[in-house]
């Protein structure tokens, strides 16, 4: 069971109400909610974005997660119209929702929006440049004048966070995915040596 780290940007309204019936299932399940979206496309489409710890989630996982939320929504009947369950992985350029996901991809470029004003602004663009316990440090990729050129952005204003696609963030996604396959991989190696 994944002991859940704390989301940093959450939901409102019916996705908040939807969040939290389905939260534990996925946590019972080993999988993170990142974010649930309630949308009028298609009709009504749910989304709902999930992923494993290490950041994986395949075309598999996000077929078992449809399948175990699904009964307990269509109990709970969050929604008052019909809906399509719509699941996926965060992809590439993923909403950044927890502190371990700017950690993960410290060094590369996001988008931010803040809820109250932080250095005279409440968006940014710019590169993760380091961690600190409360917040991080954004080096500003436009800077007008009399700003400076990185500004520390606490976890508790951020509205909004989500990853710019570059090639390098590209690169480094298609590296990780390998490595956490890889280790995957590894495991089911020495769970079947141990049968």
């Amino acid at each position: 069971m994944a002991e859940a780290e704390p989301r940093l940007i959450t939901e409102t309204g019916v996705d908040q109400r939807i969040a939290e019936i389905i939260e534990p299932v996925l946590a019972g399940m080993g999988f993170l909610l990142v974010r649930v979206r309630l949308s009028n496309q298609n009709g009504s489409t749910l989304q709902v974005m999930a992923e494993r710890e290490d950041g994986t989630m395949t075309v598999q996982d996000c077929e078992a997660v449809s399948l175990a939320i699904s009964p307990v929504l269509d109990v709970e009947d969050p929604v008052e119209k019909a809906y399509h369950l719509e699941v996926s992985s965060p992809g590439i350029d993923r909403p950044m929702v927890r502190k371990t996901d700017f950690a993960r991809w410290q060094g590369h470029i996001v988008k931010i929006e803040t809820s109250i004003l932080v250095d005279n602004r409440k968006r940014f663009r710019g590169k993760i440049a380091e961690i600190e316990a409360d917040g991080f440090k954004l080096e500003r990729d436009q800077i007008a004048y009399g700003e400076e050129p990185v500004v520390l952005i606490p976890f508790n204003t951020l509205s909004d966070a989500k990853l710019v696609l570059t090639d390098d963030l590209i690169r480094d996604a298609l590296k990780a995915d390998k490595q956490a396959k890889a280790a995957a991989a590894a495991n089911q190696n020495e769970e079947a040596d141990e049968d």
